[in-house]
C-alpha cells in the first residue's frame, strides 16, 4: 500500500462518514490472520501500517524469558540485551518479520476490508435514516411478490409487506405505487430490514395527519383508531378549542379530505365520531351512524349497556358484528346493544332519558372532572 491508498482512505471517510482509523485497524487485524495463514506462522504478531505512507510491517512479539523452550513465541535474556540493555524478563520484544512479498496479500486483503466495511456503513446509515421512520408512513413503489412477502422499494432499501399485512380489497402490480406504514425496522446480517403494512391502523392515523392539517399542528387530536382493514374504520377526534368542529374538520368541504383517504384505502368506510370523556356520549357516538335512545355505564366491568331503537338494532350491531365490533375497539368499552322493545320488558329502558339529554349532560360530566382536579 501507498500514499494513494492512504488518499483513497480520506476519500472513503469524507464521502461515506467512515472513521480511516477504523478501517485500518480492521486491515491490521485482517493482515494478522492473512500472514499466519499464508507463511504457516504460529507466532504471535502486530501488524503496524504507517498512517503517512501506507508502510506495512509485521512484527513478531515474544516475551523475554531465561529459558527458552518455543522460538516462535520466546526469546533469551542474552539475545534480547544484545538488542537493548534496557529489556528483562517477561518484556516483550519485537522484532520485524515483514515477508519480501507481503505487500500483494496486503492489498488484497486491504481491498476486501474496504469493502466489507464500506458495506456495513452503508447499511449502518440505511438503518438509521430508518429506525427513525418507524410507525411513520411511506411511499414505495412495487417490485416483486412471492407466496409470503410484496417487495417495496422504498428508494435506499427494500421493504418486506407480509401478507397479513396486505389489504384484502387489494392487488398489488410491478410499479404500483402504494403508500405503507412502516411497523419494525430492526438489524440483520444481511443489512437493516424494513417491515411494512397496509392494514395496521397507524396508516389511517397518519393518513390523516396528512390530509388534515388541523390535526398536523394539533389543534384537532386523534383520540382513538379503530380498524378492519379493506372494510370498515372508525376514528375519534377532539378539539380543545370550543370553536373548532373536529370531525368537520376531517371530513373537510363537501368531504373531499376524507374521501381522498377512502380513494387510498380503495373504498374502506371510515367513520369519523366526536370523542367525549363521558363515556355514555361517547360509546353513542362511536356506534355511529346507528342512533342511540340510551347509554348506561358499569364502571366496574368497564362495560355499557345500550338501547337503540328497533330498526336501528341491526344497523347498530352491524354486518356480522363489525359495527359493534369497532365501537368497543375505539373507546375501549365492552358494548351490550338492546332493541328498545327488548330493554321495554327488561325494564332496563329509562323512556325519560333520550340520547339527547345523554348529550346534554357532558357539560356537567366535564365539569365534576374538573372540580375533581381543583380538589
Amino acid at each position: 500500500m501507498n500514499n494513494e491508498f492512504m488518499d483513497a482512505l480520506a476519500s472513503i471517510e469524507r464521502d461515506k462518514g467512515i472513521d480511516k482509523e477504523i478501517i485500518l485497524e480492521a486491515i491490521e487485524q485482517a493482515l494478522i490472520t492473512g500472514y499466519k495463514r499464508n507463511f504457516n506462522s504460529a507466532q504471535n504478531v502486530r501488524v503496524d501500517i504507517d498512517r503517512e505512507t501506507g508502510v506495512i510491517r509485521v512484527y513478531a512479539r515474544k516475551e523475554v524469558v531465561e529459558e527458552v523452550f518455543d522460538i516462535r513465541l520466546e526469546i533469551a535474556i542474552e539475545e534480547a540485551k544484545s538488542i537493548n540493555p534496557l529489556y528483562d524478563v517477561d518484556d516483550v520484544v519485537e522484532i520485524e518479520v515483514t515477508p519480501r512479498d507481503f505487500g500483494r496479500i496486503a492489498a488484497q486483503t486491504a481491498k476486501q476490508v474496504v469493502t466489507q466495511r464500506v458495506r456495513e456503513a452503508e447499511r449502518g446509515i440505511i438503518y438509521s435514516d430508518f429506525i427513525d421512520r418507524e410507525e411513520d408512513i411511506m411511499t414505495g413503489i412495487v417490485q416483486r411478490q412471492d407466496h409470503r412477502f410484496i417487495y417495496v422499494d422504498l428508494g435506499k432499501v427494500e421493504a418486506l409487506m407480509p401478507v397479513g399485512e396486505q389489504m384484502p380489497n387489494e392487488s398489488y402490480k410491478h410499479n404500483d405505487r402504494i403508500k405503507a406504514y412502516i411497523t419494525k425496522v430492526e438489524k440483520t446480517t444481511k443489512g437493516p430490514q424494513i417491515m411494512i403494512s397496509r392494514t395496521h391502523p397507524g396508516l389511517l392515523k397518519r393518513l390523516f395527519e396528512l390530509e388534515v392539517p388541523e390535526i398536523y399542528d394539533g389543534t384537532v387530536e386523534i383520540k382513538s383508531v379503530s380498524r378492519e382493514a379493506g372494510e370498515r374504520s372508525k376514528i375519534s377526534v377532539h378539539a380543545d378549542d370550543e370553536d373548532v368542529d373536529p370531525v368537520g374538520s376531517c371530513v373537510g368541504p363537501r368531504g373531499q379530505r376524507v374521501q381522498t383517504i377512502v380513494n387510498e384505502l380503495k373504498g374502506e368506510k371510515i367513520d369519523i365520531v366526536k370523542w367525549s370523556a363521558d363515556p355514555q356520549v361517547y360509546v353513542a357516538n362511536a356506534l355511529s351512524p346507528s342512533k342511540v335512545l340510551q347509554v348506561t355505564v358499569s364502571d366496574d366491568e368497564k362495560m355499557t349497556q345500550v338501547v337503540v331503537p328497533d330498526y336501528q338494532l341491526s344497523l347498530a350491531i352491524g354486518k356480522r358484528g363489525q359495527n359493534a365490533r369497532l365501537a368497543a375497539k375505539l373507546t375501549g368499552w365492552k358494548i351490550d346493544i338492546k332493541s328498545q322493545t327488548d330493554a321495554e320488558e327488561l325494564g332496563i329502558y329509562d323512556a325519560n332519558a333520550p340520547i339527547e339529554e345523554i348529550q346534554q349532560e357532558e357539560d356537567d360530566y366535564m365539569d365534576d372532572i374538573e372540580g375533581n382536579k381543583e380538589d
